[in-house]
């Protein structure tokens, strides 16, 4: 069996203006198959992701948290 070997980006969402993620934490969300994101993250960013992209919200709020 051919195992294909993937990438992993971690991306800072920046102070929280979606205009201010640098320009290759863009294209990595522009060519991610998923993307994992948290409370943190703008939701505007997710704009960025291919519409096959797999979507994955993970939480991380003070006393709110995720589980799956």
């Amino acid at each position: 069996m051919t195992q294909t070997r993937g990438k992993v980006y971690l991306i800072g969402a920046g102070p929280g203006d979606p205009g201010l993620i640098t320009v290759k934490a863009k294209e990595c969300i522009q060519s991610a198959d998923v993307v994992v994101y948290d409370y943190l993250a703008s939701p505007v960013l997710l704009d960025y992701a291919k519409k096959e992209a797999e979507i994955i919200y993970v939480g991380k709020k003070g006393g709110d948290h995720t589980l799956t």
